[in-house]
Protein backbone atom coordinates (compact mmCIF):
# COMPACT_ATOMS: atom_id res chain seq x y z
CA UNK A 1 0.00 0.00 0.00
CA UNK A 2 1.68 3.17 -1.13
CA UNK A 3 -0.12 7.05 -0.05
CA UNK A 4 1.06 9.60 -2.83
CA UNK A 5 0.39 13.46 -2.05
CA UNK A 6 -0.08 16.01 -4.57
CA UNK A 7 -1.49 19.64 -5.19
CA UNK A 8 -2.30 21.96 -8.00
CA UNK A 9 -3.46 25.10 -8.12
CA UNK A 10 -6.99 25.74 -8.75
CA UNK A 11 -9.33 28.66 -8.53
CA UNK A 12 -13.01 27.23 -9.22
CA UNK A 13 -14.72 26.31 -5.58
CA UNK A 14 -17.14 23.32 -5.68
CA UNK A 15 -20.43 23.68 -4.10
CA UNK A 16 -20.80 20.58 -1.68
CA UNK A 17 -18.93 17.26 -1.00
CA UNK A 18 -19.11 14.69 -3.17
CA UNK A 19 -18.57 10.69 -3.12
CA UNK A 20 -18.02 8.45 -6.36
CA UNK A 21 -17.18 5.06 -7.28
CA UNK A 22 -16.06 2.44 -4.67
CA UNK A 23 -12.26 0.73 -3.75
CA UNK A 24 -13.02 -2.48 -5.24
CA UNK A 25 -10.93 -4.64 -8.10
CA UNK A 26 -9.79 -2.19 -11.13
CA UNK A 27 -11.88 0.83 -9.48
CA UNK A 28 -11.36 3.65 -7.65
CA UNK A 29 -13.35 6.19 -4.66
CA UNK A 30 -13.16 9.47 -4.81
CA UNK A 31 -14.15 11.66 -1.70
CA UNK A 32 -14.15 15.28 -2.52
CA UNK A 33 -14.08 17.82 0.07
CA UNK A 34 -14.32 21.74 -0.76
CA UNK A 35 -11.28 23.24 0.27
CA UNK A 36 -9.20 26.58 0.69
CA UNK A 37 -9.22 28.77 -2.57
CA UNK A 38 -6.04 28.35 -4.36
CA UNK A 39 -5.32 24.80 -4.29
CA UNK A 40 -6.10 21.32 -4.92
CA UNK A 41 -5.11 18.76 -2.45
CA UNK A 42 -4.69 15.34 -3.90
CA UNK A 43 -4.15 12.28 -1.28
CA UNK A 44 -3.29 9.09 -3.28
CA UNK A 45 -3.90 5.42 -1.42
CA UNK A 46 -3.50 2.77 -4.07
CA UNK A 47 -2.51 -0.90 -3.86
CA UNK A 48 -0.13 -0.17 -6.19
CA UNK A 49 3.43 0.75 -5.73
CA UNK A 50 5.35 2.08 -8.11
CA UNK A 51 3.30 4.46 -10.16
CA UNK A 52 4.07 7.69 -9.15
CA UNK A 53 4.89 9.10 -12.00
CA UNK A 54 1.54 7.59 -14.12
CA UNK A 55 -0.47 9.23 -11.53
CA UNK A 56 1.05 12.73 -11.23
CA UNK A 57 0.71 12.73 -15.09
CA UNK A 58 -2.68 11.83 -14.97
CA UNK A 59 -3.45 14.10 -12.09
CA UNK A 60 -1.73 17.47 -13.92
CA UNK A 61 -3.62 16.65 -16.80
CA UNK A 62 -6.81 16.50 -14.61
CA UNK A 63 -6.27 19.84 -13.12
CA UNK A 64 -5.38 21.63 -15.77
CA UNK A 65 -8.68 21.11 -16.98
CA UNK A 66 -10.45 21.50 -14.08
CA UNK A 67 -9.54 23.84 -11.19
CA UNK A 68 -11.68 22.78 -8.03
CA UNK A 69 -10.38 23.91 -5.31
CA UNK A 70 -10.85 21.05 -3.22
CA UNK A 71 -9.50 18.62 -1.08
CA UNK A 72 -9.57 14.79 -2.67
CA UNK A 73 -9.48 11.42 -1.40
CA UNK A 74 -8.07 8.58 -3.97
CA UNK A 75 -8.44 5.36 -2.93
CA UNK A 76 -7.07 3.34 -5.50
CA UNK A 77 -7.66 -0.47 -6.17
CA UNK A 78 -5.79 -0.96 -9.88
CA UNK A 79 -7.47 1.71 -11.70
CA UNK A 80 -6.30 2.52 -15.21
CA UNK A 81 -5.59 6.14 -16.21
CA UNK A 82 -8.73 6.09 -17.80
CA UNK A 83 -11.21 5.30 -15.23
CA UNK A 84 -9.42 7.69 -12.81
CA UNK A 85 -10.26 10.54 -15.10
CA UNK A 86 -13.86 9.22 -15.39
CA UNK A 87 -14.30 8.96 -11.37
CA UNK A 88 -12.59 12.78 -11.14
CA UNK A 89 -14.86 14.27 -13.77
CA UNK A 90 -18.11 12.27 -12.07
CA UNK A 91 -16.64 14.02 -8.61
CA UNK A 92 -16.42 17.41 -10.04
CA UNK A 93 -19.98 16.85 -11.77
CA UNK A 94 -21.37 15.97 -8.26
CA UNK A 95 -19.84 18.52 -6.61
CA UNK A 96 -20.62 21.22 -8.78
CA UNK A 97 -24.24 20.08 -9.61
CA UNK A 98 -24.01 19.39 -12.77
CA UNK A 99 -24.46 15.66 -12.39
CA UNK A 100 -27.83 15.54 -13.67
CA UNK A 101 -29.89 15.40 -10.48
Amino acid sequence: MQTLNFEFPADRPPARRAHVGVAGSGDLEVLMTPGPAGVARVRVRTSVDGFDTVWRVVLERFFARHRVAAGFELNDSGATPGVVTLRLRQAVEESLGEGGE
